[in-house]
């Protein structure tokens, strides 16, 4: 579901390191919202993330 539907990007993956420096996993999820889009002049609902909002990649419905 973490995946925005314009550039495709989605969550990342690494390792959390403590202070005693022991490794576990760790997951970054990007930041997408369901939003209402314009999609060829009809409102159509997609999960697009924050950068692309903003950047005017996708015109809101």
């Amino acid at each position: 579901m973490a995946k925005c539907a314009i550039c495709e990007k989605g969550a990342h993956f690494g390792n959390a390191v403590s202070h005693s420096h022991r490794r576990s996993n760790k997951m970054w999820k990007s930041n997408v919202k369901s939003v209402k889009v314009k999609v060829n002049g009809n409102a159509q609902k997609m999960y697009v993330c924050t950068s692309c909002l903003k950047s005017g990649k996708v015109e809101r419905a």
